[in-house]
C-alpha cells in the first residue's frame, strides 16, 4: 500500500449528514468532543457551518463549541490535503535534527506548518510528540510513522511521483 492509498477517505460536507452525526451522539454524557471527533473523522475536518449547528442541537453556546473546537491543534476547519505530514517537533526529535527537518519540510512544500500545499495535495502538521523518540526525529504520513527521518527521505515521502513508497 502507498501512502497516497492509506489517505483516509472523506465525504464532502453536508448538514444533514452532520445533523446525523450530532443526534448520534445525544444521549452521550459530555457529547460535545466526541461529537467534534465524528465530524472530522468523516469529513476531514469541522466545516465552520458545524459550529452554529453542533451548539444549537447540544444546546451550548457558540463560544463553548468554538472554544473547546479551536483549543485542540487536531481539529481543523479546512479539509486537508491527500497527504497529511506531521513531523516531531518534540525535545527527543529536536535534539537529533528536528530543528533541521522542519525547516527542510516548510521550505520544500513551500507553506508553513497547519497549511496546505495551493495544489491541496499535502497539509503540514506539526506535532509535539510521536511516540518514537528513540528514532528521531520521526514523521507521520496519514499515519504511517517513520523514524530517522532526513531531508532526502522526506522528499521521498511527500513529493509527487516519489512518494510511492509502500510499508512492509
Amino acid at each position: 500500500m502507498t501512502l497516497r492509498e492509506s489517505a483516509p477517505r472523506h465525504i464532502p460536507w453536508s448538514e444533514p449528514t452532520a445533523l446525523q452525526i450530532v443526534h448520534a451522539h445525544l444521549g452521550e454524557q459530555g457529547p460535545l468532543l466526541p461529537v467534534l471527533h465524528a465530524l472530522q473523522e468523516t469529513f476531514g475536518y469541522v466545516d465552520p457551518l458545524a459550529i452554529a449547528l453542533v451548539a444549537n442541537v447540544l444546546n451550548l453556546s457558540r463560544a463553548d463549541v468554538y472554544g473547546v473546537f479551536s483549543f485542540y491543534s487536531d481539529f481543523r476547519s479546512t479539509p486537508p490535503g491527500e497527504l497529511r505530514v506531521q513531523v516531531c517537533r518534540g525535545e527527543a526529535c529536536q535534539s537529533v535534527g528536528g530543528r533541521a527537518l522542519a525547516e527542510h519540510a516548510t521550505s520544500s512544500l513551500g507553506v508553513d506548518f497547519g497549511a496546505t500545499t495551493t495544489d491541496g495535495s499535502v497539509t503540514l502538521d506539526e506535532v509535539f510528540c510521536l511516540g518514537n523518540c528513540a528514532l528521531g526525529p520521526s514523521v507521520a504520513v496519514n499515519g504511517q510513522l517513520r523514524g530517522r527521518v532526513g531531508a532526502d527521505e522526506f522528499d521521498r515521502l511527500v513529493h509527487p511521483g516519489t512518494s510511492n513508497i509502500g510499508f512492509a
